[in-house]
């Protein structure tokens, strides 16, 4: 039983399941634009995650413990390296375009996590996106929006339509409602001076935020050119989910409650579209 712990608590540390859940919404996108399967776009997307996710989580450890690291950590550590060069490799298969696009997100992330931003717009030691208050949860909304839909289009050499602004938009809508149980997981810790959601407007308004955006989300589907049964019937249903999540969300909320149960709601997403497709 210690094993299977020891197994599923690195599954969620080392970030494998946010990076299957930026995968799935990835290869959502694929299947709502009727694309072929890109495994290139796809697995860069899933090692990128892993190696990004853990470049922002654990730089600070790295950067001033780098001597008494624990062995947890220097194996993530060797994992994200294995992670950060296999990910080079579909990096130079992916199209021009899609590396562009690529490099601008990668220096976002790179400025989220990294101290290079000027203390006179900051609240305390750490110059980084991340600490700037308000817009972590933004910063997340849009990388993940940009990346799992644009992506995998420009590499497909898609067209921009009204659809894939839509798309887009809805995207970012459902990233930031699905940021909602992780803030207000975190609000008994946060630093007020980083502005959250629930720390501004209050957790009964947070969550009516999260539906509303939810409902946007939802209804942003149906003034699509191309309205497609399945992605109708599978926005349906996760926005229904993500409703369930966002009502019993709390402060005391379980240890997997948000970092295993709502970050697998893009995963469950995707079968729902595999299923009925």
């Amino acid at each position: 039983m210690k094993v299977l712990k020891a197994i599923f608590n690195f599954y969620i540390n080392s970030s494998v399941h946010v990076a299957l859940a930026v995968y799935s919404m990835t290869w959502v996108t694929i299947i709502q634009f009727e694309l072929s399967y890109d495994t290139n776009a796809l697995y860069f997307i899933l090692l990128a995650s892993i190696s990004g996710y853990n470049f922002v989580k654990y730089f600070g450890l790295t950067k001033f413990h780098h001597r008494n690291l624990a062995n947890w950590l220097r194996v993530i550590q060797v994992f994200s390296a294995i992670a950060f060069i296999l990910m080079s490799y579909y990096f130079f298969q992916l199209k021009s375009n899609t590396c562009i696009l690529i490099l601008v997100l990668g220096l976002v992330t790179f400025l989220y996590a990294i101290p290079l931003i000027p203390k006179k717009y900051l609240f305390d030691e750490h110059q980084n996106l991340r600490e700037v208050g308000g817009v972590k949860v933004y910063i997340i909304g849009l990388v993940w929006s940009l990346v799992t839909v644009l992506i995998p289009l420009l590499n497909a050499e898609v067209e921009f339509s009204t659809d894939v602004v839509i798309t887009v938009f809805q995207r970012f809508c459902l990233v930031i409602a699905l940021m909602i149980p992780f803030e207000i997981r975190d609000l008994k810790y946060d630093s007020l001076k980083l502005s959250t959601i629930p720390q501004k407007i209050g957790l009964k308004k947070t969550k009516i935020i999260g539906m509303l955006l939810l409902l946007v989300f939802l209804f942003l589907e149906f003034y699509k050119n191309e309205l497609v049964y399945s992605s109708v019937i599978s926005a349906l249903i996760i926005t229904f989910l993500m409703f369930l999540f966002l009502i019993f969300s709390s402060e005391k909320q379980s240890k997997y409650y948000s970092a295993f149960w709502v970050e697998a709601l893009p995963i469950i997403w995707l079968v729902i579209l595999l299923l009925i497709i």
